[in-house]
């Protein structure tokens, strides 16, 4: 797989992680709060590391 079909895919997770902020908006999560903002650190984790490892041109 090239660089750029990665950079694609990271773009669409970046997306999803905007959605799983507009879910931690809602009062009604409960304990899934905890599962949404555990994922978000994962992804934020992830995003780093790509970054790290395929710099921005």
């Amino acid at each position: 797989m090239e660089v750029q079909a990665i950079r694609d895919r990271v773009e669409g997770i970046k997306a999803k992680r905007e959605a799983l902020i507009r879910l931690l908006e809602q009062p009604n999560l409960g304990t899934l709060r905890i599962d949404v903002n555990q994922a978000l650190e994962e992804i934020d984790d992830l995003l780093e590391e790509f970054d790290r490892t395929f710099p921005a041109e």
